[in-house]
């Protein structure tokens, strides 16, 4: 299993790494020609949304990406990653890939000093870790199912081929969500 990371910007790396230890090689997409390469899936990770956007565009790799996930290629989202796949921004105009049914708010947690630690539990997953940095929530589900909750919001959903949350697993010890994403998201 070969699984293609957006490395434009963002914590990128740690997804590498947990992904390799899982057993999966990893590529990275730097610049168009990378996306010619062989792969069953995609990581956006979390960082900067507006700069990653701009840069995919900036890249010519925007379009791309975006027509092999509405082809059906399995995405795995965390942070900025989900506000790149998100339908709708709640308090932002900008527009990105649109293909998951969620509108979402944008460091609705606030500045890097409100980030936080907590754990909950994720459907189909069971009690996870989840770290919040700077970290959007997701305002309105529309169609996508509905995975995770913090204090009453929601933070992480999935719809078809697409999994996407508000926090960070890659920077917590436990592997049960990308077990998930590979066993069911990638191969269910």
């Amino acid at each position: 299993m070969r699984i293609a990371v957006s490395a434009i910007q963002g914590d990128f790396q740690e997804h590498e790494k947990v992904f390799e230890e899982l057993g999966a090689e990893c590529v990275e997409l730097r610049q168009k020609a990378d996306l010619d390469q062989d792969y069953d899936a995609f990581v956006l990770p979390g960082g900067e949304s507006t700069v990653q956007g701009k840069l995919l565009k900036e890249l010519d790799m925007f379009d791309i990406i975006k027509e092999k996930i509405e082809a059906g290629m399995p995405v795995f989202a965390t942070c900025a990653g989900l506000i790149l796949l998100a339908e709708h921004l709640e308090n932002d105009d900008r527009e990105y890939f649109r293909t998951l049914p969620v509108t979402v708010r944008r460091n609705a947690y606030g500045r890097q000093l409100g980030s936080f630690f907590t754990r909950g539990e994720m459907k189909h997953v069971g009690e996870i870790p989840m770290t919040f940095i700077r970290a959007p929530y997701i305002a309105e589900a529309d169609e996508a199912e509905v995975l995770a909750e913090t204090d009453g919001r929601v933070t992480a959903v999935r719809y078809g081929r697409q999994l996407a949350m508000s926090f960070h697993p890659e920077l917590d010890p436990d592997r049960k969500i990308y077990r998930y994403f590979i066993d069911e998201v990638m191969n269910g």
